[in-house]
């Protein structure tokens, strides 16, 4: 069996796999609430089915927090945990960018597609709402724009009279109170968003591509588009097992 884990800037998943990959169990926790003591109490219940663990990865863009879960985790299971940049993760794709500045949750959805034989732009819904461009199965770089989450969470804290807005779908663009008019401010101003990236990199590299959803909010706007995305929230988790086999 295997653990795999990312650790994001709003949430952490963590894995419990078979080395075919089926996830035998899984936890999600809030990344600003782990603690030494908080994060032994949940790894209980991820490991309650035992079995011989032979490998941990994970991949991670909050350094403190992952400092507690490794050292945790190879307390317990009295193995190396990994995380994706202590790898020479070039042996898996070709990066034609600068290597550190990439977060390893990118390369790690960037892996999981990179045997596609297709070009590929993949857009990852979390904290910030990221573009990833693979062509010719090599990792060209990409673009990061705010999360729309996060963006949503701001207006709300910032603007006294506006209340907290929860996004859902809707095909009106005007709105009929706060609520609605701010909902389909960020609906629609993100269907652009997307729409406007995704053309300008295609017109910019002169290459048509396969787009591919990722994250939390994948699901949200797969309908409202003049292009018909793929939809697989599970992406950065499939990346990490492809790489874990491997090591």
């Amino acid at each position: 069996m295997f653990i795999i884990g990312d650790i994001g800037n709003t949430e952490t998943k963590i894995c419990l796999t078979s080395y075919k990959g089926r996830i035998l169990n899984k936890i999600i926790l809030r990344t600003n609430l782990i603690t030494n003591k908080y994060f032994n109490s949940k790894l209980k219940l991820l490991t309650k089915k035992n079995g011989n663990i032979k490998k941990i990865l994970f991949c991670s863009v909050v350094p403190a927090i992952y400092r507690i879960v490794k050292k945790s985790l190879e307390r317990k299971f009295k193995l190396k945990c990994r995380e994706i940049k202590d790898l020479n993760f070039t042996n898996f794709i070709k990066v034609l960018v600068n290597k550190k500045q990439i977060g390893s949750d990118r390369l790690a959805n960037a892996i999981s597609v990179i045997d596609k034989q297709k070009n590929l732009i993949i857009v990852d819904f979390g904290t910030a709402t990221t573009f990833d461009v693979i062509r010719n199965k090599k990792y060209y770089g990409g673009v990061i724009a705010p999360g729309i989450e996060l963006s949503l969470s701001s207006l709300t804290n910032k603007a006294t009279l506006i209340p907290e807005v929860k996004l859902s779908r809707t095909k009106k663009i005007i709105g009929k109170n706060t609520i609605s008019s701010v909902n389909n401010g960020f609906f629609f101003g993100y269907v652009g968003l997307i729409e406007n990236i995704v053309k300008m990199i295609s017109i910019e590299s002169k290459t048509k591509y396969k787009v591919i959803f990722t994250g939390g909010l994948a699901n949200q706007f797969n309908k409202s588009l003049s292009f018909k995305p793929f939809v697989d929230r599970e992406l950065t988790l499939k990346g990490l097992l492809k790489i874990i086999r491997k090591i």
